[in-house]
Protein backbone atom coordinates (compact mmCIF):
# COMPACT_ATOMS: atom_id res chain seq x y z
CA UNK A 1 0.00 0.00 0.00
CA UNK A 2 2.84 2.40 0.80
CA UNK A 3 4.38 1.93 -2.66
CA UNK A 4 1.02 2.69 -4.26
CA UNK A 5 0.84 5.88 -2.21
CA UNK A 6 4.33 6.85 -3.39
CA UNK A 7 3.44 6.36 -7.06
CA UNK A 8 0.12 8.16 -6.65
CA UNK A 9 1.77 11.12 -4.93
CA UNK A 10 4.36 11.49 -7.69
CA UNK A 11 1.67 11.35 -10.38
CA UNK A 12 -0.55 13.86 -8.57
CA UNK A 13 2.20 16.35 -7.72
CA UNK A 14 4.34 16.00 -10.83
CA UNK A 15 3.84 19.63 -11.87
CA UNK A 16 5.26 20.82 -8.56
CA UNK A 17 8.25 18.52 -8.96
CA UNK A 18 8.88 19.69 -12.52
CA UNK A 19 8.87 23.31 -11.35
CA UNK A 20 11.36 22.50 -8.59
CA UNK A 21 13.63 20.87 -11.18
CA UNK A 22 13.32 23.93 -13.42
CA UNK A 23 14.19 26.18 -10.50
CA UNK A 24 17.46 24.29 -9.97
CA UNK A 25 18.33 24.61 -13.68
CA UNK A 26 17.65 28.34 -13.53
CA UNK A 27 20.21 28.73 -10.74
CA UNK A 28 23.60 29.78 -12.11
CA UNK A 29 26.09 27.21 -10.82
CA UNK A 30 28.46 27.22 -13.77
CA UNK A 31 31.90 25.93 -12.79
CA UNK A 32 34.19 27.78 -12.90
CA UNK A 33 33.57 29.67 -10.69
CA UNK A 34 30.92 27.39 -9.15
CA UNK A 35 28.33 29.41 -7.22
CA UNK A 36 26.84 26.16 -5.96
CA UNK A 37 25.43 28.03 -2.96
CA UNK A 38 22.69 29.27 -5.33
CA UNK A 39 21.47 25.70 -5.76
CA UNK A 40 22.12 24.63 -2.16
CA UNK A 41 19.84 27.36 -0.78
CA UNK A 42 16.97 26.29 -3.04
CA UNK A 43 17.43 22.65 -1.99
CA UNK A 44 17.62 23.60 1.68
CA UNK A 45 14.42 25.67 1.54
CA UNK A 46 12.56 22.90 -0.29
CA UNK A 47 13.49 20.29 2.33
CA UNK A 48 12.92 22.54 5.33
CA UNK A 49 9.28 22.97 4.25
CA UNK A 50 8.67 19.50 5.71
CA UNK A 51 11.17 19.66 8.56
CA UNK A 52 14.00 17.67 7.02
CA UNK A 53 17.30 18.34 8.77
CA UNK A 54 19.91 19.93 6.50
CA UNK A 55 23.48 21.02 7.08
CA UNK A 56 25.06 23.62 4.81
CA UNK A 57 28.85 23.78 4.51
CA UNK A 58 29.94 27.03 2.80
CA UNK A 59 33.40 27.50 1.34
CA UNK A 60 35.13 29.83 -1.07
CA UNK A 61 33.12 32.52 -2.83
CA UNK A 62 29.42 31.57 -2.88
CA UNK A 63 30.17 27.85 -2.86
CA UNK A 64 28.80 25.10 -0.63
CA UNK A 65 28.14 21.42 0.01
CA UNK A 66 24.93 20.21 1.62
CA UNK A 67 23.96 17.13 3.62
CA UNK A 68 20.36 16.27 4.53
CA UNK A 69 19.00 13.42 6.65
CA UNK A 70 15.57 11.81 6.47
CA UNK A 71 15.76 10.59 10.09
CA UNK A 72 17.91 11.30 13.13
CA UNK A 73 19.37 7.82 13.56
CA UNK A 74 22.21 6.03 11.81
CA UNK A 75 22.02 2.72 13.66
CA UNK A 76 20.21 0.84 10.88
CA UNK A 77 21.01 0.65 7.19
CA UNK A 78 22.11 3.91 5.59
CA UNK A 79 21.41 4.74 1.96
CA UNK A 80 23.33 7.62 0.40
CA UNK A 81 22.11 9.74 -2.51
CA UNK A 82 24.85 11.85 -4.10
CA UNK A 83 24.41 14.55 -6.73
CA UNK A 84 26.50 17.48 -7.87
CA UNK A 85 25.19 21.02 -8.10
CA UNK A 86 27.73 22.53 -10.51
CA UNK A 87 27.54 22.53 -14.30
CA UNK A 88 29.94 23.11 -17.15
CA UNK A 89 29.77 26.46 -19.00
CA UNK A 90 27.11 26.68 -21.73
CA UNK A 91 29.49 27.85 -24.45
CA UNK A 92 28.15 30.31 -27.01
CA UNK A 93 24.56 31.06 -26.00
CA UNK A 94 23.56 31.93 -29.57
CA UNK A 95 24.12 28.28 -30.48
CA UNK A 96 21.29 27.24 -28.16
CA UNK A 97 17.64 27.04 -29.24
CA UNK A 98 16.63 28.36 -25.82
CA UNK A 99 18.65 30.30 -23.21
CA UNK A 100 20.83 27.81 -21.27
CA UNK A 101 19.43 28.82 -17.87
CA UNK A 102 15.81 29.15 -18.96
CA UNK A 103 14.72 25.55 -18.28
CA UNK A 104 12.37 25.86 -21.25
CA UNK A 105 9.71 23.16 -21.59
CA UNK A 106 9.02 22.03 -25.14
CA UNK A 107 5.88 20.11 -26.19
CA UNK A 108 5.30 19.13 -22.54
CA UNK A 109 7.93 16.47 -23.16
CA UNK A 110 11.41 17.94 -22.83
CA UNK A 111 13.16 20.39 -20.49
CA UNK A 112 16.09 22.25 -22.04
CA UNK A 113 18.93 23.88 -20.16
CA UNK A 114 22.51 23.58 -19.00
CA UNK A 115 22.67 20.98 -16.26
CA UNK A 116 19.35 19.26 -17.03
CA UNK A 117 21.17 16.01 -17.80
CA UNK A 118 24.41 16.62 -15.92
CA UNK A 119 22.99 16.41 -13.35
CA UNK A 120 20.28 18.63 -11.91
CA UNK A 121 17.64 16.18 -13.08
CA UNK A 122 19.12 13.42 -10.93
CA UNK A 123 19.76 15.81 -8.04
CA UNK A 124 16.20 17.17 -8.12
CA UNK A 125 14.75 13.65 -8.18
CA UNK A 126 16.83 12.67 -5.14
CA UNK A 127 15.81 15.78 -3.20
CA UNK A 128 12.17 15.16 -4.06
CA UNK A 129 12.48 11.55 -2.85
CA UNK A 130 13.43 12.72 0.64
CA UNK A 131 10.48 15.07 0.73
CA UNK A 132 8.04 12.41 -0.47
CA UNK A 133 9.10 9.87 2.15
CA UNK A 134 8.96 12.54 4.84
CA UNK A 135 5.51 13.77 3.84
CA UNK A 136 4.12 10.25 3.69
CA UNK A 137 5.68 9.51 7.08
CA UNK A 138 6.73 6.05 5.90
CA UNK A 139 8.16 3.67 8.46
CA UNK A 140 11.78 2.81 7.80
CA UNK A 141 14.45 1.24 9.97
CA UNK A 142 17.42 3.11 8.49
CA UNK A 143 18.28 6.53 7.12
CA UNK A 144 18.31 8.17 3.71
CA UNK A 145 21.10 10.72 3.40
CA UNK A 146 21.41 13.30 0.63
CA UNK A 147 24.81 14.72 -0.24
CA UNK A 148 24.49 17.62 -2.70
CA UNK A 149 28.02 18.54 -3.69
CA UNK A 150 30.11 21.19 -5.38
CA UNK A 151 33.15 20.88 -7.59
CA UNK A 152 32.39 17.67 -9.54
CA UNK A 153 32.97 19.25 -12.93
CA UNK A 154 36.57 20.13 -12.06
CA UNK A 155 37.53 17.05 -10.08
CA UNK A 156 35.31 16.78 -7.00
CA UNK A 157 38.04 17.21 -4.38
CA UNK A 158 36.12 19.98 -2.60
CA UNK A 159 32.75 18.32 -3.04
CA UNK A 160 32.34 14.56 -2.64
CA UNK A 161 36.00 14.18 -1.72
CA UNK A 162 35.63 16.66 1.14
CA UNK A 163 32.24 15.31 2.25
CA UNK A 164 33.50 11.73 2.66
CA UNK A 165 36.34 12.97 4.87
CA UNK A 166 34.16 15.31 6.95
CA UNK A 167 30.36 15.21 7.53
CA UNK A 168 29.95 11.65 6.19
CA UNK A 169 33.12 10.22 7.72
CA UNK A 170 31.55 8.57 10.76
CA UNK A 171 28.34 7.43 9.03
CA UNK A 172 28.43 3.85 7.80
CA UNK A 173 27.13 3.70 4.25
CA UNK A 174 25.49 0.46 3.08
CA UNK A 175 24.64 1.48 -0.48
CA UNK A 176 25.04 4.63 -2.56
CA UNK A 177 23.50 5.96 -5.76
CA UNK A 178 25.00 8.84 -7.72
CA UNK A 179 22.33 10.42 -9.90
CA UNK A 180 24.33 10.81 -13.10
CA UNK A 181 22.49 10.34 -16.40
CA UNK A 182 22.62 6.67 -17.33
CA UNK A 183 20.81 6.26 -20.64
CA UNK A 184 22.93 5.32 -23.65
CA UNK A 185 20.74 5.71 -26.74
CA UNK A 186 19.50 3.63 -28.53
CA UNK A 187 19.66 1.35 -25.49
CA UNK A 188 17.38 1.56 -22.42
CA UNK A 189 18.59 2.66 -18.98
CA UNK A 190 21.92 1.45 -17.65
CA UNK A 191 23.00 0.88 -14.07
CA UNK A 192 26.67 1.85 -13.94
CA UNK A 193 28.92 -0.20 -11.65
CA UNK A 194 32.22 1.41 -12.61
CA UNK A 195 33.79 4.46 -14.22
CA UNK A 196 36.95 5.29 -16.13
CA UNK A 197 39.71 7.46 -14.76
CA UNK A 198 40.86 10.73 -16.28
CA UNK A 199 44.41 11.92 -16.90
CA UNK A 200 45.23 15.16 -18.68
CA UNK A 201 48.80 16.13 -19.49
CA UNK A 202 49.77 19.55 -20.78
CA UNK A 203 52.68 19.29 -23.21
CA UNK A 204 54.63 22.51 -23.80
CA UNK A 205 57.32 22.66 -26.45
CA UNK A 206 59.89 25.42 -26.00
CA UNK A 207 61.84 26.54 -29.06
CA UNK A 208 63.57 29.72 -30.20
CA UNK A 209 61.62 32.64 -31.65
CA UNK A 210 62.70 34.69 -34.62
CA UNK A 211 61.69 36.39 -37.84
CA UNK A 212 59.62 34.22 -40.16
CA UNK A 213 61.82 35.38 -43.03
CA UNK A 214 64.78 33.58 -41.43
CA UNK A 215 63.30 30.35 -40.04
CA UNK A 216 66.59 28.44 -40.18
CA UNK A 217 68.08 30.42 -37.26
CA UNK A 218 65.07 29.76 -35.02
CA UNK A 219 63.40 26.63 -33.62
CA UNK A 220 59.70 26.41 -34.37
CA UNK A 221 57.81 25.14 -31.30
CA UNK A 222 54.79 24.19 -33.43
CA UNK A 223 56.97 21.91 -35.53
CA UNK A 224 58.32 20.41 -32.30
CA UNK A 225 54.77 19.66 -31.20
CA UNK A 226 54.02 18.12 -34.59
CA UNK A 227 56.95 15.73 -34.18
CA UNK A 228 55.57 14.59 -30.82
CA UNK A 229 52.07 14.15 -32.19
CA UNK A 230 53.36 11.93 -34.98
CA UNK A 231 54.88 9.58 -32.41
CA UNK A 232 52.02 9.53 -29.88
CA UNK A 233 50.64 6.16 -30.96
CA UNK A 234 53.89 4.53 -29.87
CA UNK A 235 52.82 5.38 -26.31
CA UNK A 236 50.65 2.24 -26.37
CA UNK A 237 53.77 0.09 -26.72
CA UNK A 238 55.55 1.73 -23.79
CA UNK A 239 52.89 1.34 -21.08
CA UNK A 240 51.82 -1.84 -19.25
CA UNK A 241 48.85 -3.46 -20.95
CA UNK A 242 45.85 -2.64 -18.73
CA UNK A 243 43.34 -5.36 -17.92
CA UNK A 244 39.73 -4.21 -18.21
CA UNK A 245 37.36 -5.16 -15.37
CA UNK A 246 35.03 -6.54 -18.02
CA UNK A 247 36.00 -8.27 -21.26
CA UNK A 248 34.38 -7.22 -24.51
CA UNK A 249 32.42 -10.49 -24.55
CA UNK A 250 31.23 -9.83 -21.01
CA UNK A 251 30.07 -6.36 -21.99
CA UNK A 252 28.22 -7.76 -24.99
CA UNK A 253 26.46 -10.30 -22.79
CA UNK A 254 25.40 -7.58 -20.35
CA UNK A 255 23.96 -5.44 -23.13
CA UNK A 256 22.43 -8.45 -24.86
CA UNK A 257 19.81 -8.92 -22.14
CA UNK A 258 17.83 -5.95 -23.44
CA UNK A 259 17.33 -7.56 -26.87
CA UNK A 260 14.90 -10.37 -27.71
CA UNK A 261 17.66 -12.48 -29.29
CA UNK A 262 21.38 -12.53 -30.03
CA UNK A 263 20.61 -12.21 -33.73
CA UNK A 264 18.74 -8.95 -33.21
CA UNK A 265 21.56 -7.69 -31.01
CA UNK A 266 24.15 -8.41 -33.72
CA UNK A 267 21.99 -6.65 -36.32
CA UNK A 268 21.65 -3.57 -34.14
CA UNK A 269 25.41 -3.62 -33.63
CA UNK A 270 25.93 -3.39 -37.39
CA UNK A 271 23.35 -0.63 -37.74
CA UNK A 272 24.70 1.38 -34.79
CA UNK A 273 28.51 1.62 -35.08
CA UNK A 274 28.50 4.12 -32.21
CA UNK A 275 27.35 1.32 -29.90
CA UNK A 276 30.41 -0.77 -30.65
CA UNK A 277 32.55 2.31 -30.09
CA UNK A 278 31.05 2.77 -26.63
CA UNK A 279 31.71 -0.87 -25.76
CA UNK A 280 35.32 -0.59 -26.87
CA UNK A 281 35.72 2.59 -24.83
CA UNK A 282 34.97 0.82 -21.55
CA UNK A 283 37.19 -2.19 -22.28
CA UNK A 284 40.33 -0.28 -23.23
CA UNK A 285 42.22 2.84 -22.27
CA UNK A 286 42.13 5.70 -24.76
CA UNK A 287 44.09 8.84 -25.54
CA UNK A 288 43.45 11.92 -27.66
CA UNK A 289 45.17 15.24 -28.21
CA UNK A 290 42.27 17.60 -27.54
CA UNK A 291 43.77 21.10 -27.52
CA UNK A 292 46.66 22.90 -29.18
CA UNK A 293 47.76 26.51 -28.99
CA UNK A 294 50.81 28.26 -30.41
CA UNK A 295 52.09 31.37 -32.14
CA UNK A 296 51.97 35.07 -31.30
CA UNK A 297 51.96 36.75 -34.74
CA UNK A 298 51.82 35.79 -38.40
CA UNK A 299 55.45 36.75 -39.08
CA UNK A 300 57.05 35.40 -35.89
CA UNK A 301 58.51 31.91 -35.48
CA UNK A 302 56.78 30.64 -32.29
CA UNK A 303 58.98 29.74 -29.33
CA UNK A 304 56.17 28.02 -27.44
CA UNK A 305 53.35 25.64 -28.25
CA UNK A 306 50.93 23.94 -25.84
CA UNK A 307 48.91 20.80 -26.34
CA UNK A 308 46.71 18.77 -24.01
CA UNK A 309 46.74 15.00 -24.09
CA UNK A 310 43.49 13.59 -22.67
CA UNK A 311 43.76 9.99 -21.43
CA UNK A 312 40.89 7.85 -20.14
CA UNK A 313 42.08 5.17 -17.75
CA UNK A 314 40.56 1.81 -16.98
CA UNK A 315 39.74 1.08 -13.33
CA UNK A 316 42.94 0.10 -11.47
CA UNK A 317 45.12 1.62 -14.21
CA UNK A 318 47.64 4.07 -12.79
CA UNK A 319 48.67 7.37 -14.34
CA UNK A 320 52.38 7.33 -13.44
CA UNK A 321 53.46 4.74 -16.05
CA UNK A 322 51.74 6.80 -18.76
CA UNK A 323 53.49 10.02 -17.76
CA UNK A 324 56.82 8.17 -17.58
CA UNK A 325 56.23 6.58 -20.97
CA UNK A 326 55.40 9.94 -22.56
CA UNK A 327 58.62 11.40 -21.18
CA UNK A 328 60.59 8.45 -22.55
CA UNK A 329 58.92 8.79 -25.96
CA UNK A 330 59.76 12.49 -26.21
CA UNK A 331 63.36 12.02 -25.12
CA UNK A 332 64.26 8.81 -26.94
CA UNK A 333 62.01 8.71 -29.99
CA UNK A 334 61.61 12.41 -30.73
CA UNK A 335 64.91 13.60 -29.28
CA UNK A 336 63.97 16.51 -27.02
CA UNK A 337 64.97 16.99 -23.40
CA UNK A 338 62.04 16.93 -20.95
CA UNK A 339 62.54 19.24 -17.98
CA UNK A 340 60.94 21.96 -15.89
CA UNK A 341 61.08 25.50 -17.17
CA UNK A 342 62.86 26.72 -14.05
CA UNK A 343 65.66 24.17 -14.50
CA UNK A 344 69.21 25.53 -14.48
CA UNK A 345 69.99 23.70 -17.74
CA UNK A 346 71.27 26.15 -20.37
CA UNK A 347 69.37 24.35 -23.13
CA UNK A 348 66.67 26.57 -24.59
CA UNK A 349 65.06 23.83 -26.65
CA UNK A 350 63.11 21.50 -24.38
CA UNK A 351 59.68 20.10 -23.51
CA UNK A 352 57.67 20.49 -20.30
CA UNK A 353 55.08 18.02 -19.05
CA UNK A 354 52.44 19.07 -16.52
CA UNK A 355 49.69 16.85 -15.15
CA UNK A 356 46.61 19.08 -14.97
CA UNK A 357 44.04 16.39 -14.12
CA UNK A 358 44.55 13.01 -12.51
CA UNK A 359 41.59 11.01 -11.23
CA UNK A 360 41.52 7.25 -10.87
CA UNK A 361 38.82 5.04 -12.27
CA UNK A 362 36.76 2.90 -9.92
CA UNK A 363 34.84 -0.36 -10.02
CA UNK A 364 32.58 -2.31 -7.67
CA UNK A 365 34.20 -5.75 -7.84
CA UNK A 366 31.38 -7.69 -6.16
CA UNK A 367 28.38 -6.14 -7.87
CA UNK A 368 27.18 -9.42 -9.36
CA UNK A 369 26.63 -10.91 -5.88
CA UNK A 370 24.61 -7.99 -4.50
CA UNK A 371 20.96 -8.63 -3.61
CA UNK A 372 20.51 -4.88 -3.13
CA UNK A 373 21.61 -4.26 -6.71
CA UNK A 374 19.22 -6.93 -7.95
CA UNK A 375 16.46 -5.11 -6.09
CA UNK A 376 17.34 -1.83 -7.81
CA UNK A 377 17.44 -3.61 -11.17
CA UNK A 378 13.94 -5.06 -10.69
CA UNK A 379 12.52 -1.66 -9.71
CA UNK A 380 14.08 0.05 -12.74
CA UNK A 381 12.66 -2.68 -14.98
CA UNK A 382 9.17 -2.26 -13.48
CA UNK A 383 9.12 1.55 -13.63
CA UNK A 384 10.69 1.95 -17.07
CA UNK A 385 8.93 -1.15 -18.46
CA UNK A 386 12.17 -2.31 -20.06
CA UNK A 387 15.08 -4.36 -18.87
CA UNK A 388 18.05 -2.18 -17.87
CA UNK A 389 21.61 -3.39 -18.26
CA UNK A 390 24.78 -3.15 -16.22
CA UNK A 391 27.59 -1.07 -17.70
CA UNK A 392 30.57 1.16 -16.98
CA UNK A 393 30.64 4.94 -17.37
CA UNK A 394 32.97 5.82 -20.27
CA UNK A 395 33.75 9.12 -18.53
CA UNK A 396 34.59 9.87 -14.92
CA UNK A 397 32.44 10.82 -11.95
CA UNK A 398 32.57 11.16 -8.17
CA UNK A 399 32.04 7.45 -7.46
CA UNK A 400 35.79 6.97 -7.01
CA UNK A 401 35.68 8.95 -3.76
CA UNK A 402 33.15 6.48 -2.39
CA UNK A 403 34.61 3.27 -3.85
CA UNK A 404 38.39 3.62 -3.89
CA UNK A 405 38.85 4.74 -0.30
CA UNK A 406 36.60 1.99 0.99
CA UNK A 407 33.86 4.31 2.21
CA UNK A 408 31.14 2.62 0.16
CA UNK A 409 32.37 0.25 -2.58
CA UNK A 410 28.74 -0.70 -3.28
CA UNK A 411 28.12 2.51 -5.24
CA UNK A 412 26.27 2.73 -8.57
CA UNK A 413 25.35 5.51 -10.94
CA UNK A 414 21.77 5.80 -12.13
CA UNK A 415 19.76 8.83 -13.15
CA UNK A 416 17.59 10.58 -15.74
CA UNK A 417 19.00 11.80 -19.01
CA UNK A 418 21.05 10.68 -22.02
CA UNK A 419 24.79 10.58 -21.60
CA UNK A 420 25.34 12.14 -25.02
CA UNK A 421 23.32 15.22 -23.99
CA UNK A 422 25.66 16.08 -21.11
CA UNK A 423 27.90 19.10 -21.81
CA UNK A 424 26.25 19.50 -25.22
CA UNK A 425 24.47 22.46 -26.79
CA UNK A 426 20.70 22.17 -26.21
CA UNK A 427 21.21 19.80 -23.27
CA UNK A 428 17.83 18.38 -22.27
CA UNK A 429 15.95 15.72 -20.31
CA UNK A 430 12.69 13.94 -21.03
CA UNK A 431 10.12 14.86 -18.40
CA UNK A 432 8.85 11.27 -18.28
CA UNK A 433 12.39 10.03 -17.61
CA UNK A 434 12.73 12.55 -14.78
CA UNK A 435 9.45 11.49 -13.17
CA UNK A 436 10.30 7.82 -13.52
CA UNK A 437 13.62 8.38 -11.79
CA UNK A 438 11.78 9.86 -8.80
CA UNK A 439 9.69 6.69 -8.63
CA UNK A 440 12.78 4.47 -8.82
CA UNK A 441 14.64 6.38 -6.10
CA UNK A 442 11.59 6.54 -3.82
CA UNK A 443 10.56 2.89 -4.08
CA UNK A 444 14.12 1.63 -3.80
CA UNK A 445 14.76 3.79 -0.74
CA UNK A 446 11.54 2.56 0.85
CA UNK A 447 12.27 -1.12 0.21
CA UNK A 448 15.97 -0.91 1.01
CA UNK A 449 15.45 0.88 4.31
CA UNK A 450 12.42 -1.17 5.33
CA UNK A 451 14.16 -4.54 5.05
CA UNK A 452 15.33 -6.23 8.22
Amino acid sequence: MTEELIIRKIDEEKEKYIEFFRKLVQCDSINPPGNEMNVALVVEAFLKEVGIKTELFPFGNNRANLVAYLTNTFNGKNLLFNGHMDTVPPGTENDWKYPPLSATIKRNKLIFGRGTTDMKGGLAAMVITLKILKELDVHIDGNLILNAVADEEIGGEFGTGWSVENPLKNIKCNFAIIGEASALSPLPKAILVGEKGHLQIKITTNGISGHSGMPSISKNAIYMMSEIIEKLDKLDELIPTPKPPMSLEKVKSLIGVVFPSREIFERIMKEQPELEGVMLSITSYSKALTMIRGGVKENVIPDSCEGVLDVRLLPNQKSEPIVDALKKLIEEDVGYEVRDKDSTSPTKIFVELEVICDSEGSYWDEWEDSEDLKLLYSIVEDIYEKKPFYFLLPGSADARYLRNKGYCPQTVLFGPGEGRSAHAVDEHVEIQDFLRSIKVYSIFAYRFLSKN
